[in-house]
């Protein structure tokens, strides 16, 4: 029997706990220094805190520590390992070749494991075999890979699995990404953003070069497309998929968004949370969750309804159109009706969708820049429009400022749920372990 890992991220010691409380068998969270988020930082105090939190369910936490690390930097890097060690964390993520074979020359071997980061740009059977050799406890897939590549590489593994001295599926953990953004390049290979504004990719600055606006010119110079986001690729999601990743040797199934508020960590962790219980209960003789205790949730989780540039499988099942969001890189919810007329400072939806005073809607203007490409539907958009609803009176929304832009007919999309939002903002949900007495 195989265990099943959900793995959540952790901006902080409230985001790793709330990830933990939702469903979560193990967070990712970023230190002080070298993770491959500068702007997510924690203090040794907040993760073992975090430890001692997440150990009470048999749940783990992994430190990325997984920047490229300079020479000058190395002894305070491995100071921070010997201190995260210390602590209790379970694993360390790590992708400077260089830090990991210091790391495995030590007199006294780390307690905890070492994973290879998505960053070593891992894609192939033999990439993986190689990073297994040279004492990798896990790998982490590149996120372009298929689910028949990923089971490509889990039958190779299997298959040289004694010429490595490790035996069965579970001496080779395979973790794939599931949800969240997209690079348009493979992750630890892009260098567009030390290129253009100095800030590396590879030492956690993003600069997300792959979100601006582009102007596409011929090689005569005529203009093809004028500011349009043409490398912003959609936000991934999997949840339809994880039977079909773990039947093809996936054992963690990771949510990207080490950056993302607690809301969102609640909703998506939670939603994932039940899907892979439902891979679980149909499966009870192949497969098991990682940690133990069950989760009760005041609210129903959906993943439309947190942060998002619409939703794409990526190459899961082979390559296809609708991977990029070519109108805009900000989030546009999920579809909740079509303007049926406008009257003054207000307008009325055709929709069942309820509302509330504080809403965030948004819609795509209409008006295509010559050569532009269509959305899906027929429709052509420019740029995105958002409001907030100031008023509502059942289906006659009154906004904050009515956009001039608006027009009958107009699709919209709500971006900002308030309700929603409230019931994430108050507890939310509740992790038990069953106990039994035999008095």
């Amino acid at each position: 029997m195989r265990t099943l890992e959900l793995l959540a991220p952790a901006k902080n010691l409230e985001c790793g706990i709330a990830a933990i409380d939702h469903g979560a068998d193990a967070v990712y969270i970023g230190a002080q220094r070298f993770g491959a988020r500068a702007a997510a930082g924690n203090s040794i105090e907040d993760i073992a805190t975090l430890c001692q939190y997440a150990h009470q369910f048999g749940a783990k936490v992994f430190v990325t520590v997984n920047t490229i690390i300079y020479d000058s930097e190395l002894e305070d890097t491995l100071q921070l390992v010997d201190e995260l060690d210390k602590i209790g964390v379970d694993a360390i993520l790590v992708q400077d070749m260089g830090l990991f074979s210091l790391l495995k020359q030590r007199k006294e071997p780390l307690r905890c494991e070492l994973h290879a980061s998505t960053q070593t740009d891992n894609r192939t059977a033999e990439k993986v075999k190689w990073l297994f050799n040279q004492g990798f406890d896990r790998v982490v897939l590149a996120r372009e890979l298929s689910i028949e590549e990923i089971h490509n590489i889990h039958t190779a593994l299997i298959g040289q699995a004694p010429s490595l001295g490790r035996a069965g599926g579970e001496a080779f953990p395979l973790e794939v990404f599931v949800h969240g953004a997209l690079c348009v390049s493979y992750s630890g290979q892009c260098y567009a953003s030390h290129y253009c504004f100095q800030r590396s990719a590879n030492r956690g600055e993003c600069a997300q070069f792959c979100r601006l606006a582009f102007t596409l010119k011929d090689a005569n110079g005529k203009i093809l497309e004028s500011e349009r986001h043409l490398l912003s690729l959609r936000d991934m999601t999997q949840i339809n998929n994880l039977e079909k990743l773990a039947d093809a040797g996936a054992s963690s199934f990771k949510i990207e968004g080490r950056l993302k508020d607690v809301d969102y960590v609640k909703n998506i962790t939670a939603a994932y949370s039940e899907a892979l219980n439902e891979v679980v209960r149909r499966n009870p003789e192949k497969y098991r969750r990682a940690s133990f205790g069950k989760c009760t949730y005041t609210f129903t989780p959906n993943i439309q309804k947190s942060f998002n540039r619409g939703f794409t499988t990526y190459f899961a099942e082979g390559r296809k159109q609708g991977l990029v969001s070519f109108d805009t890189p900000k989030a546009m919810g999920e579809p909740v009706g079509k303007v049926k007329e406008i009257r003054g400072h207000s307008f009325n939806i055709s929709t069942t969708t309820s509302f509330a005073n504080g809403d965030g809607l948004c819609f795509l203007a209409r008006g295509c820049v010559s050569g532009s490409f269509p959305r899906e539907g027929g429709e052509w958009g420019s740029s995105l429009v958002g409001f907030r609803v100031n008023k509502v009176e059942g289906n006659r929304i009154f906004p904050l400022r009515m956009p001039e832009s608006l027009k009958p007919g107009t699709m919209l999309f709500r971006n900002l749920d308030q309700a929603f939002i409230t019931l994430l903002s108050k507890p939310s949900s509740e992790r038990k372990i069953d106990i039994a007495f035999h008095i």
